[in-house]
């Protein structure tokens, strides 16, 4: 099989625990995880990880030619005076991508998103 048929298995230590961790995160701020493919090992991992930074700053550290997944969390003031702390994934593939590549983070995606324990995807 070509590695882009196969399904990528998210890294059982690092990236788990880590998202866990991220999952209950409450600064006051912006934070996000990016996760990258290795198509050697065919295994989901850290690439970056962001604090108190903004969106714009995330999509301008994104590359131009692959695809990421990311983990963003935020803090959201409800109007009845709640805050929560939603944690959305986002896949991103930019249209440049290999279609090998875009291939093999479409087919993991679902996995990926139930592992991170995220509560909104985009």
């Amino acid at each position: 099989k070509q590695w882009y048929q196969r399904r990528v298995a998210i890294t059982a230590g690092e990236l788990l625990a880590l998202a866990k961790k991220f999952r209950f995160r409450k600064d006051k701020n912006i934070g996000a995880i990016s996760m990258k493919a290795d198509v050697n090992t065919l295994l989901i991992g850290v690439d970056e990880t962001y604090e108190d930074v903004s969106i714009e700053d995330i999509a301008d550290d994104l590359p131009t030619a692959e695809p990421r997944y990311l983990l963003i969390s935020y803090v959201l003031n409800h109007s009845d005076g709640r805050i929560s702390y939603p944690l959305c994934f986002v896949y991103y593939s930019p249209p440049t991508a290999r279609t090998e590549l875009r291939m093999l983070y479409t087919g993991s995606k679902k996995e990926i998103e139930q592992k991170t324990f995220a509560t909104k995807v985009r």
